[in-house]
């Protein structure tokens, strides 16, 4: 009889190992690449004013492709708990936030930067300052080549803080700009 019963739930055994090897495969497949990103110190340069800041921050994530980012030079520009919030809409129109760690926003995005290359530039800043903390809307183009077509428009909304001795990023908030969300003229050269 003992044959028999585990006879009946072979199928179903089957069934949930297939699923289980499927989940792992998608998991797998669908899990972005690590990229190991060192800590290294700031140059002095990037930290020593917000125009600096803002020069490193649209440097590092820029290149042809093949060429790796300056991930660890751009690490060194923000506080470790530095969240990324990257703001789009769903397929009803709904808006939604994706909030990454500085890791989450390398490993996400090297692949497509590498491969593709990119090229992000700022256009047009508006900042304001009060004592030791600063917000920077910073109106950005991107795209492929240097020279190539605009691919996406946008504005980066940056916090800083000086710490006494360097400037530090606390967070930054991105939106694209799209036919609903064009982009405010108070916000373009």
């Amino acid at each position: 009889m003992l044959p028999k019963i585990r006879m009946a739930f072979l199928p179903a055994l089957l069934g949930w190992a297939f699923v289980a090897f499927t989940c792992a495969q998608e998991s797998t497949t669908s899990k972005p690449s690590h990229v190991d990103v060192p800590t290294i110190a700031p140059h002095a340069e990037d930290v020593a004013d917000i125009d600096g800041m803002m020069k490193a921050f649209y440097e590092v994530i820029s290149g042809p492709p093949a060429q790796p980012r300056q991930w660890s030079r751009d690490r060194s520009l923000y506080i470790p708990e530095i969240r990324f919030v990257s703001m789009s809409l769903n397929k009803s129109g709904q808006p939604v936030a994706t909030v990454m760690s500085h890791q989450e926003f390398v490993d996400r995005t090297n692949p497509q930067m590498v491969k593709e290359g990119f090229f992000e530039s700022e256009i047009h800043r508006v900042t304001e300052r009060f004592g030791n903390i600063a917000h920077v809307f910073s109106t950005y183009e991107s795209r492929q080549k240097p020279d190539g077509p605009v691919t996406a428009r946008g504005i980066n909304s940056v916090e800083l803080f000086w710490d006494g001795k360097r400037w530090w990023i606390a967070s930054a908030i991105w939106d694209d700009e799209r036919p609903d969300n064009p982009i405010p003229a108070k916000f373009l050269p």
